[in-house]
């Protein structure tokens, strides 16, 4: 995938314009904990069938992520709502930026329509950053939310979600439409925000995800960062305690790899052991699930993991109720 053209889609318009005059940061060779299996199979195939008959967009492709070959082998993918555009240029994303078109309002109706169709018992939602919508594409949201509730109803939904940034009333509307997860991902420790996520800001991340347990406490709440930008560890567990602070149920801790030379560069490959030390370490700040390997991903396995969030929750609850 090239900065200069988009070749996911054969398409000549550049797909990074704002990238495309920095300096190259050389791409380093991965190491052998880092080996997926390559997309190919008879389900991978399925999976793209009914995404491309639908004309959708899915953030497995856009981004992409390492697990696409064995999510879609399982029929698990995540889908991009509101087009591939974003009005975002974070520094480690590999999706589309610029102006994005006008919403398709018979998107949600599609996405219902390829849920009921790949059997989901499990969705996850996210989107691009829409920054020109009044509302950042909240309503898109809860219309989509509720096309799912109506075509499989014994759907779990679990979104991802932009930081909905001087959008007010924007969370809300979401949260109303009660997704079973509620998901918005830090990325990374503050310090790294203006070269890692220029256009977010830390403090609102976090209380948008306090808010949504002030909202409904039944919702669960689910963060993400990668690691391997440049962060120290004092700073990965002081991220942790805000988290917790906000009464975030779900962390996802996943190695950061590099698109393309124009993109922020991978300052560290993380090794196995070093993750699994910091899973401890949120276990022990009360997170009630913990996923932390260099290929932890926002989406991955997300279906078992909700199986997991809801019997922990209830472990929980047990002891105290006795």
């Amino acid at each position: 995938m090239a900065v200069v053209l988009d070749l996911l889609r054969n398409d000549q318009r550049p797909r990074h314009p704002e990238k495309a005059h920095r300096p190259d940061n050389p791409i380093q060779r991965k190491p052998d904990w880092i080996r997926v299996k390559a997309p190919g199979s008879p389900g991978w195939n399925a999976t793209r069938a009914i995404v491309k008959e639908h004309g959708l967009v899915t953030v497995c492709e856009e981004a992409g992520c390492p697990n696409i070959g064995e999510c879609w082998e399982k029929k698990h993918a995540t889908f991009m709502i509101m087009g591939d555009t974003c009005t975002r240029a974070c520094a480690f994303c590999n999706v589309r930026t610029g102006m994005p078109n006008a919403l398709d309002a018979d998107e949600p109706i599609k996405i219902a329509d390829s849920v009921a169709k790949l059997g989901l018992h499990h969705v996850v939602i996210t989107s691009v950053d829409r920054d020109d919508l009044a509302d950042g594409g909240a309503m898109h949201f809860f219309r989509t939310i509720r096309a799912i509730r109506e075509r499989s109803p014994a759907t779990t939904i679990e979104v991802l979600t932009p930081d909905f940034l001087r959008k007010d009333g924007a969370l809300e509307i979401v949260v109303e439409a009660r997704p079973d997860v509620f998901n918005h991902n830090m990325e990374t420790v503050p310090g790294n925000y203006l070269t890692v996520r220029p256009g977010a800001r830390y403090f609102h991340s976090v209380r948008l995800l306090q808010r949504v347990k002030e909202l409904d406490p039944t919702i669960f709440t689910k963060s993400g960062i990668m690691v391997g930008l440049g962060e120290e560890r004092n700073e990965i567990v002081q991220l942790m305690d805000d988290l917790r602070s906000a009464d975030v149920d779900f962390l996802t801790i996943g190695q950061y790899l590099q698109p393309t030379k124009k993109h922020h560069e991978v300052k560290r490959f993380v090794p196995p052991d070093e993750f699994k030390t910091l899973e401890t370490t949120a276990y022990s700040k009360g997170f009630l699930l913990v996923s932390a390997t260099p290929l932890t991903r926002s989406s991955h396995h997300a279906g078992e993991d909700f199986s997991r969030l809801k019997a922990a929750r209830l472990a929980r609850l047990v002891p105290a109720n006795a």
